[in-house]
Protein backbone atom coordinates (compact mmCIF):
# COMPACT_ATOMS: atom_id res chain seq x y z
CA UNK A 1 0.00 0.00 0.00
CA UNK A 2 1.14 3.49 0.43
CA UNK A 3 3.36 4.97 3.03
CA UNK A 4 2.48 8.64 2.87
CA UNK A 5 5.76 10.18 3.85
CA UNK A 6 6.76 12.38 1.02
CA UNK A 7 6.66 15.81 -0.42
CA UNK A 8 6.58 17.12 -3.90
CA UNK A 9 9.00 16.62 -6.67
CA UNK A 10 9.18 14.61 -9.81
CA UNK A 11 9.07 10.95 -8.86
CA UNK A 12 10.16 7.92 -10.85
CA UNK A 13 10.30 7.79 -14.56
CA UNK A 14 6.81 7.34 -15.97
CA UNK A 15 8.20 4.60 -18.16
CA UNK A 16 8.77 2.45 -15.10
CA UNK A 17 5.50 0.57 -15.11
CA UNK A 18 6.09 -1.43 -11.95
CA UNK A 19 4.94 0.84 -9.18
CA UNK A 20 4.37 -0.11 -5.58
CA UNK A 21 1.36 1.75 -4.28
CA UNK A 22 3.15 2.32 -1.00
CA UNK A 23 6.04 3.84 -2.90
CA UNK A 24 3.62 6.04 -4.80
CA UNK A 25 2.36 7.46 -1.56
CA UNK A 26 5.92 8.20 -0.62
CA UNK A 27 6.34 10.01 -3.88
CA UNK A 28 8.22 7.26 -5.66
CA UNK A 29 5.48 6.25 -8.03
CA UNK A 30 4.76 7.43 -11.55
CA UNK A 31 5.70 10.82 -12.91
CA UNK A 32 3.77 13.43 -10.89
CA UNK A 33 0.50 14.77 -12.18
CA UNK A 34 1.64 18.33 -11.70
CA UNK A 35 4.05 18.06 -14.59
CA UNK A 36 1.16 17.35 -16.93
CA UNK A 37 -1.01 19.96 -15.25
CA UNK A 38 1.72 22.57 -15.55
CA UNK A 39 2.04 21.99 -19.29
CA UNK A 40 -1.70 22.03 -19.82
CA UNK A 41 -2.41 25.12 -17.75
CA UNK A 42 0.92 26.87 -18.28
CA UNK A 43 1.47 27.24 -14.56
CA UNK A 44 3.78 25.76 -11.99
CA UNK A 45 2.90 24.63 -8.50
CA UNK A 46 4.94 26.31 -5.82
CA UNK A 47 4.73 26.41 -2.07
CA UNK A 48 3.15 29.30 -0.30
CA UNK A 49 5.75 30.27 2.13
CA UNK A 50 8.62 28.05 3.07
CA UNK A 51 11.47 29.07 0.82
CA UNK A 52 12.74 32.31 2.15
CA UNK A 53 11.96 35.90 2.96
CA UNK A 54 11.14 37.83 -0.17
CA UNK A 55 11.85 35.56 -3.06
CA UNK A 56 10.59 32.01 -2.84
CA UNK A 57 9.96 29.92 -5.89
CA UNK A 58 8.51 27.38 -3.49
CA UNK A 59 5.57 28.75 -1.58
CA UNK A 60 2.82 27.24 0.51
CA UNK A 61 0.19 28.35 2.98
CA UNK A 62 -2.40 27.45 5.67
CA UNK A 63 -2.95 25.44 8.78
CA UNK A 64 -4.57 22.52 10.42
CA UNK A 65 -6.08 22.54 13.78
CA UNK A 66 -7.70 20.88 16.66
CA UNK A 67 -9.38 23.06 19.15
CA UNK A 68 -12.10 25.52 19.78
CA UNK A 69 -12.02 29.26 19.56
CA UNK A 70 -13.86 32.32 18.30
CA UNK A 71 -16.85 32.15 16.05
CA UNK A 72 -19.94 30.00 15.87
CA UNK A 73 -19.51 26.59 14.32
CA UNK A 74 -20.13 26.08 10.68
CA UNK A 75 -21.82 29.31 9.70
CA UNK A 76 -20.51 31.01 6.59
CA UNK A 77 -21.91 33.35 4.03
CA UNK A 78 -23.14 31.72 0.83
CA UNK A 79 -22.50 34.83 -1.22
CA UNK A 80 -20.82 38.22 -1.07
CA UNK A 81 -17.84 38.57 1.24
CA UNK A 82 -16.98 37.83 4.83
CA UNK A 83 -16.74 40.54 7.47
CA UNK A 84 -12.95 40.64 7.29
CA UNK A 85 -12.73 43.28 10.03
CA UNK A 86 -14.50 40.99 12.50
CA UNK A 87 -12.46 37.97 11.41
CA UNK A 88 -9.18 39.87 11.76
CA UNK A 89 -10.15 40.95 15.26
CA UNK A 90 -11.21 37.46 16.34
CA UNK A 91 -8.76 35.20 14.51
CA UNK A 92 -5.44 37.08 14.22
CA UNK A 93 -4.58 36.47 17.92
CA UNK A 94 -4.50 32.74 17.06
CA UNK A 95 -2.15 33.20 14.08
CA UNK A 96 1.65 33.20 14.43
CA UNK A 97 4.57 34.02 12.17
CA UNK A 98 7.21 31.29 12.10
CA UNK A 99 10.88 32.08 11.57
CA UNK A 100 13.28 29.24 10.87
CA UNK A 101 17.06 29.43 10.91
CA UNK A 102 19.15 26.43 9.90
CA UNK A 103 22.57 25.68 8.42
CA UNK A 104 20.95 25.30 5.01
CA UNK A 105 19.24 28.70 5.26
CA UNK A 106 16.25 30.40 6.81
CA UNK A 107 12.58 30.61 5.98
CA UNK A 108 9.42 32.35 7.08
CA UNK A 109 5.98 30.79 7.34
CA UNK A 110 2.73 30.92 9.24
CA UNK A 111 0.81 28.79 11.70
CA UNK A 112 -2.21 28.73 13.99
CA UNK A 113 -2.61 27.85 17.64
CA UNK A 114 -4.76 24.73 17.95
CA UNK A 115 -4.46 24.00 21.67
CA UNK A 116 -4.35 26.45 24.53
CA UNK A 117 -1.22 24.87 26.00
CA UNK A 118 0.87 25.96 23.03
CA UNK A 119 0.49 23.52 20.13
CA UNK A 120 0.70 25.16 16.70
CA UNK A 121 0.00 23.70 13.25
CA UNK A 122 2.00 24.68 10.18
CA UNK A 123 3.40 23.10 7.02
CA UNK A 124 6.20 20.59 7.12
CA UNK A 125 8.07 22.45 4.39
CA UNK A 126 8.15 25.54 6.60
CA UNK A 127 10.09 23.84 9.40
CA UNK A 128 11.74 20.80 7.79
CA UNK A 129 15.12 22.54 7.42
CA UNK A 130 15.22 22.97 11.21
CA UNK A 131 14.65 19.29 11.96
CA UNK A 132 18.39 18.86 12.51
CA UNK A 133 20.43 21.61 14.17
CA UNK A 134 17.91 24.32 13.36
CA UNK A 135 16.08 26.94 15.37
CA UNK A 136 12.38 27.81 15.24
CA UNK A 137 10.81 30.91 16.76
CA UNK A 138 7.21 32.08 16.59
CA UNK A 139 5.95 35.64 16.78
CA UNK A 140 2.43 36.23 18.06
CA UNK A 141 0.11 38.91 16.74
CA UNK A 142 1.01 41.17 19.67
CA UNK A 143 4.70 41.02 18.72
CA UNK A 144 5.76 38.66 21.51
CA UNK A 145 8.30 36.03 20.40
CA UNK A 146 8.92 32.55 21.79
CA UNK A 147 11.20 29.65 20.92
CA UNK A 148 9.38 26.61 19.58
CA UNK A 149 10.18 22.93 19.33
CA UNK A 150 9.03 20.57 16.59
CA UNK A 151 6.55 18.09 18.06
CA UNK A 152 6.24 16.09 14.85
CA UNK A 153 6.36 16.33 11.07
CA UNK A 154 4.42 14.48 8.37
CA UNK A 155 5.94 15.00 4.92
CA UNK A 156 3.11 13.01 3.29
CA UNK A 157 0.49 15.62 4.19
CA UNK A 158 3.01 18.48 4.40
CA UNK A 159 1.89 19.21 7.94
CA UNK A 160 3.83 19.73 11.15
CA UNK A 161 3.10 20.63 14.76
CA UNK A 162 5.17 22.99 16.92
CA UNK A 163 5.07 23.52 20.69
CA UNK A 164 5.77 26.67 22.68
CA UNK A 165 5.87 26.92 26.45
CA UNK A 166 2.95 29.06 27.59
CA UNK A 167 2.63 30.63 31.05
CA UNK A 168 -1.11 31.02 30.51
CA UNK A 169 -3.77 29.72 28.15
CA UNK A 170 -3.28 30.85 24.57
CA UNK A 171 -6.10 31.87 22.19
CA UNK A 172 -7.11 28.93 20.00
CA UNK A 173 -8.50 28.95 16.46
CA UNK A 174 -11.93 27.39 16.08
CA UNK A 175 -12.23 24.38 13.83
CA UNK A 176 -14.72 24.25 11.00
CA UNK A 177 -15.82 21.28 8.91
CA UNK A 178 -14.22 21.00 5.48
CA UNK A 179 -16.95 18.56 4.42
CA UNK A 180 -19.41 21.47 4.59
CA UNK A 181 -17.33 23.83 2.47
CA UNK A 182 -18.96 24.64 -0.88
CA UNK A 183 -17.66 26.16 -4.09
CA UNK A 184 -18.29 29.89 -4.24
CA UNK A 185 -18.45 30.55 -0.50
CA UNK A 186 -16.33 33.46 0.73
CA UNK A 187 -13.21 32.73 2.77
CA UNK A 188 -10.38 34.66 4.40
CA UNK A 189 -6.68 33.76 4.49
CA UNK A 190 -4.49 34.85 7.40
CA UNK A 191 -0.73 34.61 7.70
CA UNK A 192 2.58 36.27 6.98
CA UNK A 193 3.10 36.63 3.21
CA UNK A 194 6.68 37.71 2.46
CA UNK A 195 7.24 37.89 6.22
CA UNK A 196 4.54 40.54 6.72
CA UNK A 197 2.89 39.30 9.91
CA UNK A 198 -0.86 39.44 10.60
CA UNK A 199 -1.88 39.88 6.97
CA UNK A 200 -5.50 39.24 5.99
CA UNK A 201 -6.76 38.60 2.44
CA UNK A 202 -10.21 37.63 1.21
CA UNK A 203 -11.62 35.58 -1.64
CA UNK A 204 -13.84 32.60 -2.37
CA UNK A 205 -13.56 28.83 -2.58
CA UNK A 206 -12.82 28.32 -6.27
CA UNK A 207 -12.96 24.51 -6.35
CA UNK A 208 -12.86 21.44 -4.13
CA UNK A 209 -11.14 18.07 -4.26
CA UNK A 210 -7.96 19.15 -6.01
CA UNK A 211 -5.17 16.57 -5.81
CA UNK A 212 -1.99 18.60 -6.11
CA UNK A 213 1.48 17.00 -6.23
CA UNK A 214 4.03 19.12 -4.38
CA UNK A 215 7.72 18.84 -3.37
CA UNK A 216 8.59 17.19 -0.09
CA UNK A 217 11.58 15.99 1.91
CA UNK A 218 14.65 14.43 0.33
CA UNK A 219 13.62 15.00 -3.27
CA UNK A 220 10.37 13.11 -2.81
CA UNK A 221 6.89 14.05 -4.03
CA UNK A 222 3.70 14.04 -2.04
CA UNK A 223 0.09 14.92 -2.86
CA UNK A 224 -2.18 17.48 -1.26
CA UNK A 225 -5.18 15.18 -1.22
CA UNK A 226 -8.60 16.75 -1.81
CA UNK A 227 -7.23 20.26 -1.45
CA UNK A 228 -9.43 23.35 -1.31
CA UNK A 229 -8.68 25.78 -4.13
CA UNK A 230 -9.10 29.48 -3.39
CA UNK A 231 -8.48 32.81 -5.08
CA UNK A 232 -7.74 34.53 -1.75
CA UNK A 233 -4.28 36.00 -2.21
CA UNK A 234 -1.63 33.57 -0.92
CA UNK A 235 2.09 34.23 -1.28
CA UNK A 236 5.38 32.85 0.06
CA UNK A 237 5.15 33.17 3.83
CA UNK A 238 1.46 32.25 3.97
CA UNK A 239 2.43 28.59 4.20
CA UNK A 240 0.92 26.96 7.25
CA UNK A 241 -1.50 29.84 7.76
CA UNK A 242 -5.25 29.67 8.11
CA UNK A 243 -8.04 29.63 5.57
CA UNK A 244 -11.23 30.39 7.49
CA UNK A 245 -14.94 30.70 6.76
CA UNK A 246 -17.05 33.74 7.60
CA UNK A 247 -17.41 32.56 11.20
CA UNK A 248 -13.65 32.58 11.60
CA UNK A 249 -13.54 28.79 11.70
CA UNK A 250 -10.53 27.04 10.20
CA UNK A 251 -11.47 25.16 7.03
CA UNK A 252 -8.05 24.66 5.46
CA UNK A 253 -4.29 24.98 5.84
CA UNK A 254 -2.86 27.16 3.05
CA UNK A 255 -0.06 25.16 1.50
CA UNK A 256 0.60 25.76 -2.20
CA UNK A 257 0.02 28.23 -4.99
CA UNK A 258 0.26 28.18 -8.76
CA UNK A 259 2.42 30.72 -10.57
CA UNK A 260 2.90 31.62 -14.21
CA UNK A 261 6.34 30.79 -15.67
CA UNK A 262 8.40 33.59 -17.16
CA UNK A 263 10.00 33.57 -20.60
CA UNK A 264 12.89 31.44 -19.30
CA UNK A 265 10.51 28.85 -17.88
CA UNK A 266 11.07 29.76 -14.24
CA UNK A 267 7.97 30.27 -12.13
CA UNK A 268 6.89 33.69 -11.01
CA UNK A 269 6.91 34.45 -7.30
CA UNK A 270 3.49 35.85 -6.54
CA UNK A 271 -0.16 34.92 -6.32
CA UNK A 272 -2.16 34.56 -9.51
CA UNK A 273 -5.34 33.70 -7.66
CA UNK A 274 -4.83 29.93 -7.53
CA UNK A 275 -4.00 28.67 -4.07
CA UNK A 276 -4.49 25.33 -2.35
CA UNK A 277 -5.24 24.45 1.26
CA UNK A 278 -5.20 21.12 3.10
CA UNK A 279 -8.79 20.46 4.31
CA UNK A 280 -9.11 20.95 8.06
CA UNK A 281 -10.72 17.54 8.67
CA UNK A 282 -7.58 15.84 7.37
CA UNK A 283 -5.26 18.36 9.00
CA UNK A 284 -6.92 17.94 12.38
CA UNK A 285 -6.49 14.17 12.31
CA UNK A 286 -2.84 14.50 11.31
CA UNK A 287 -2.21 17.09 14.03
CA UNK A 288 -3.78 14.89 16.70
CA UNK A 289 -1.55 11.96 15.67
CA UNK A 290 1.56 14.12 15.72
CA UNK A 291 0.74 15.49 19.17
CA UNK A 292 -0.18 12.15 20.69
CA UNK A 293 2.35 9.89 18.97
CA UNK A 294 4.88 12.12 17.23
CA UNK A 295 4.16 10.40 13.93
CA UNK A 296 1.29 9.54 11.60
CA UNK A 297 0.31 5.97 10.86
CA UNK A 298 -1.08 5.44 7.37
CA UNK A 299 -2.64 2.23 6.07
CA UNK A 300 -0.48 -0.25 4.19
CA UNK A 301 -1.87 -1.55 0.90
CA UNK A 302 0.94 -4.01 0.39
CA UNK A 303 0.80 -4.57 -3.35
CA UNK A 304 2.89 -3.74 -6.39
CA UNK A 305 0.52 -2.47 -9.07
CA UNK A 306 0.80 -1.64 -12.76
CA UNK A 307 -1.79 0.35 -14.75
CA UNK A 308 -3.22 -1.75 -17.59
CA UNK A 309 -2.85 -0.27 -21.10
CA UNK A 310 -6.16 0.72 -22.64
CA UNK A 311 -5.89 -1.87 -25.39
CA UNK A 312 -5.39 -4.65 -22.85
CA UNK A 313 -8.29 -3.42 -20.75
CA UNK A 314 -10.58 -3.52 -23.79
CA UNK A 315 -9.48 -7.08 -24.54
CA UNK A 316 -10.38 -8.09 -21.00
CA UNK A 317 -13.73 -6.31 -21.19
CA UNK A 318 -12.95 -3.64 -18.60
CA UNK A 319 -12.37 0.10 -18.86
CA UNK A 320 -9.34 0.45 -16.61
CA UNK A 321 -7.55 -1.38 -13.87
CA UNK A 322 -4.36 -2.05 -11.95
CA UNK A 323 -2.60 -5.35 -12.49
CA UNK A 324 -1.39 -6.90 -9.23
CA UNK A 325 2.26 -7.83 -9.81
CA UNK A 326 2.93 -9.02 -6.28
CA UNK A 327 1.35 -8.99 -2.84
CA UNK A 328 2.90 -8.55 0.60
CA UNK A 329 1.29 -11.09 2.96
CA UNK A 330 1.28 -8.43 5.70
CA UNK A 331 -0.69 -5.89 3.67
CA UNK A 332 -4.35 -4.95 3.34
CA UNK A 333 -4.66 -6.51 -0.12
CA UNK A 334 -3.46 -9.93 1.01
CA UNK A 335 -5.78 -9.88 4.02
CA UNK A 336 -8.68 -9.33 1.61
CA UNK A 337 -7.73 -12.39 -0.43
CA UNK A 338 -6.45 -10.57 -3.51
CA UNK A 339 -3.60 -12.34 -5.26
CA UNK A 340 -0.87 -11.62 -7.77
CA UNK A 341 -2.37 -11.76 -11.24
CA UNK A 342 -5.67 -10.19 -10.23
CA UNK A 343 -6.75 -6.84 -11.70
CA UNK A 344 -8.18 -4.24 -9.32
CA UNK A 345 -10.87 -2.21 -11.10
CA UNK A 346 -12.61 -0.27 -8.30
CA UNK A 347 -11.67 1.09 -4.90
CA UNK A 348 -14.45 2.29 -2.63
CA UNK A 349 -16.79 2.29 -5.62
CA UNK A 350 -14.55 4.48 -7.74
CA UNK A 351 -12.78 3.33 -10.93
CA UNK A 352 -9.07 2.73 -10.57
CA UNK A 353 -7.08 3.94 -13.58
CA UNK A 354 -3.76 4.78 -11.93
CA UNK A 355 -1.82 4.17 -8.74
CA UNK A 356 -2.56 7.79 -7.81
CA UNK A 357 -6.11 6.71 -6.94
CA UNK A 358 -4.77 4.25 -4.39
CA UNK A 359 -2.23 6.71 -3.05
CA UNK A 360 -4.83 9.42 -2.45
CA UNK A 361 -7.19 6.94 -0.81
CA UNK A 362 -4.53 5.84 1.62
CA UNK A 363 -3.52 9.40 2.45
CA UNK A 364 -7.06 10.18 3.58
CA UNK A 365 -7.78 6.98 5.55
CA UNK A 366 -6.37 5.21 8.57
CA UNK A 367 -5.67 1.67 9.68
CA UNK A 368 -8.90 -0.03 10.77
CA UNK A 369 -11.04 1.62 8.08
CA UNK A 370 -12.82 -0.72 5.70
CA UNK A 371 -13.06 -0.43 1.93
CA UNK A 372 -14.73 -2.38 -0.84
CA UNK A 373 -12.32 -3.51 -3.56
CA UNK A 374 -13.57 -4.87 -6.88
CA UNK A 375 -11.18 -7.01 -8.92
CA UNK A 376 -11.09 -9.42 -11.84
CA UNK A 377 -9.74 -12.97 -11.58
CA UNK A 378 -9.76 -15.34 -14.52
CA UNK A 379 -12.42 -13.25 -16.25
CA UNK A 380 -14.77 -13.17 -13.24
CA UNK A 381 -15.53 -10.05 -11.21
CA UNK A 382 -15.30 -10.20 -7.41
CA UNK A 383 -15.93 -7.62 -4.70
CA UNK A 384 -14.44 -7.97 -1.21
CA UNK A 385 -14.41 -5.80 1.90
CA UNK A 386 -10.89 -5.14 3.08
CA UNK A 387 -9.89 -3.85 6.50
CA UNK A 388 -6.92 -1.54 6.14
CA UNK A 389 -3.89 -2.54 8.18
CA UNK A 390 -1.01 -0.46 9.47
CA UNK A 391 2.44 -0.70 7.96
CA UNK A 392 4.52 -3.39 9.69
CA UNK A 393 7.08 -1.89 12.06
CA UNK A 394 9.86 -4.25 11.11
Amino acid sequence: MTDPNAGERPTQDEGDARTTTDDAARGRGRAPVWLVWVVAAVVAIVFGGGAGWLGASISRGAASGAGSGPGSAGSSASGGTCDAVHIADEVLPTIVTINVSAPAGGSVGSGEIIRKDGYIVTNNHVVSSAANDGKVTVTFSNGHTEKATITGRDPASDLAVLKVDADSDLPVIALGDSEKVVVGQPVVALGAPLGLSSTVTAGIVSALGRNVPVPSDDGQTTVLAGAIQTDASINPGNSGGALVDCSGHLVGVNTAIATVPNDEGASGGGSVGIGFAVPVNLASRIADDLIEKGTVSYPYFGAQLTPIPHAVAEKWGIEDGLYVNSVDPDGSVAAAGIQAGDVITELAGHPVDSTDVVTLFLLTHKAGDTVKITFMRNGTEHTVTATLVARPTS
